[in-house]
C-alpha cells in the first residue's frame, strides 16, 4: 500500500505543479503587462521583480484549487482508462483506500491555502500598493474603492456604493471638521464621474442628482433644523498630492488579513462610527462576504478533489482535453457563486456572504455520493 500511495502522490503532484505553473502564468498576464509598463518607465529590474512576486500569492489563491481539480481528473481518468482501478479493486482495495493518499494531499493544500489567503496574499497585495505608490505610478482614481470609507482626504470622508472604472454610483461625502472630527455636512449623490488632474494634483468628482444636508450651527444634532439643498450637478475637488506623498497607504478590503477583517466584523460601530445605519450594514456585509470567500477558496481543493475522483473514473478517457473540459465546467460553476457574492454584497438582506458556501456544500455532498456509487 505504501508503494501504491507513493506512486499515486508522485503522479498527482507532477501534474498538479505543471498545471499550477501554466494556470498561474495565464492568471498573471495582467501583472506581466503592468510590470513591462513599469520597466518602460525606467525603474530597475529589482523593483519590477518585486512587483511581480507580490502578485503571485493572490494568483495562487485561485490557481491552487483549479490545479488540484485538473490533476485529480487526469490522474483518475488515466487510472480508469488503463484498468488500474479495476486491478486495485480486484486486489482487495476499496476506492476510499485508493483515493486516501490524494485526499490527504488535498488537506495539505487546504492548509497552504488557508495560510496564503488569510495572511500572505493580503500582506503582499498591500506591499504591492505601497511599492506602486512609492514609484508614483498609482492611478489616483484607484484610491477610491467601492464599499469602503476613504478618510485620507483632508476635510472629507467619502463612501462609494458602486464603481465601474471612473463612473461611480450611490456616493456619500461627509464634510468633517479636522479639529473636532465631527461631521459638519453631508452630500449624497446618485452618480458621479471621477477625473484625475495629475498636473495640478487634483481628483475631480462631478456629482449628479445631489442632495446636500447642512446642519444648523446652533443645534447641529437637531435634525428638524437641518437645511436640505438639491442640485442636479455638484463638483468636488480633492488634493491628492499630500495623500500620494504619505509614507503609508490606506488598506483596502483585499489588503486586510483575516484577523483584521474579523475585528471589523465584530466592531462595526467603532469602524464606522458616525455613519448611517444602512451604510454600516452594507460595509459590514461586504467584510463578512470577503471573509467567507477566503475561507471557501481555502477549502476548495478538498471539495474539488472529492468531486474529481469519481468523475475522473467515470470519464474513462486518457485524453487531457476531456479532463480540461470537465475542469472548466466545474470551475465555472464554482466561481459563478463567488461572482454573485461580489455582485450582491451591497444588499445585506440577500445574505451574499453565504453564496460561496453553496458550491462547497453541494460539491462535498455530491462528491461523497459519487464516491459511494463508484465504490
Amino acid at each position: 500500500m505504501a508503494k501504491l500511495s507513493k506512486y499515486l502522490v508522485k503522479d498527482f503532484l507532477t501534474t498538479f505543479f505543471v498545471a499550477m505553473l501554466l494556470i498561474t502564468f495565464a492568471f498573471s498576464v495582467g501583472a506581466i503587462y503592468k510590470a513591462i509598463d513599469i520597466m518602460a518607465k525606467g525603474f530597475p529590474v529589482s523593483i519590477v521583480g518585486r512587483f511581480f512576486i507580490y502578485n503571485l500569492p493572490y494568483s495562487l489563491a485561485f490557481t491552487i484549487p483549479v490545479s488540484a481539480l485538473f490533476a485529480t481528473l487526469l490522474l483518475f481518468g488515466r487510472l480508469s482508462s488503463d484498468s488500474e482501478i479495476s486491478a486495485m479493486k480486484s486486489g482487495g482495495l476499496s476506492l476510499w483506500q485508493i483515493a486516501s493518499p490524494i485526499v490527504l494531499v488535498s488537506f495539505v493544500l487546504v492548509g497552504v491555502c488557508l495560510y496564503n489567503n488569510c495572511v500572505v496574499y493580503p500582506k503582499t497585495t498591500y506591499a504591492n500598493r505601497q511599492l506602486i505608490k512609492s514609484m508614483g505610478v498609482e492611478d489616483p482614481i484607484k484610491l477610491l474603492e467601492e464599499g469602503r470609507f476613504m478618510r485620507e482626504f483632508p476635510g472629507y470622508m467619502i463612501y462609494i456604493g458602486k464603481k465601474n472604472k471612473n463612473r461611480v454610483r450611490d456616493l456619500i461625502v461627509y464634510e468633517v471638521d479636522e479639529d473636532s472630527g465631527k461631521v459638519t455636512g453631508t452630500i449624497r449623490a446618485d452618480s458621479g464621474i471621477l477625473t484625475a488632474d495629475k498636473e495640478n494634483g487634483l481628483l475631480k468628482i462631478d456629482l449628479f442628482d445631489v442632495r446636500i444636508e447642512i446642519p444648523s450651527l446652533d443645534a447641529p444634532d437637531d435634525a428638524t433644523k437641518t437645511r436640505y439643498v438639491n442640485a442636479r450637478k455638484y463638483p468636488i475637488r480633492l488634493d491628492f498630492n499630500e495623500l500620494m506623498g504619505r509614507g503609508t497607504v490606506a488598506k483596502k478590503r483585499k489588503n486586510l488579513t483575516v484577523s483584521e477583517l474579523a475585528w471589523r466584523i465584530r466592531n462595526p460601530e467603532k469602524e464606522y462610527a458616525g455613519m448611517g445605519e444602512d451604510v454600516r450594514r452594507i460595509a459590514h456585509n461586504r467584510n463578512l462576504t470577503e471573509l467567507n470567500q477566503r475561507i471557501c477558496l481555502s477549502i476548495a481543493p478538498f471539495m474539488f478533489v472529492l468531486v474529481a475522483i469519481p468523475l475522473g473514473i467515470k470519464s474513462h478517457r486518457k485524453e487531457s482535453s476531456i479532463g480540461m473540459l470537465m475542469s472548466l465546467g466545474i470551475v465555472f460553476v464554482y466561481y459563478l457563486f463567488i461572482i454573485l457574492s461580489d455582485t450582491f454584497d451591497d444588499k445585506p438582506q440577500l445574505h451574499s456572504w453565504f453564496y460561496p458556501w453553496i458550491p462547497i456544500i453541494i460539491g462535498q455532498i455530491g462528491g461523497l455520493i459519487l464516491m459511494r456509487r463508484a465504490n
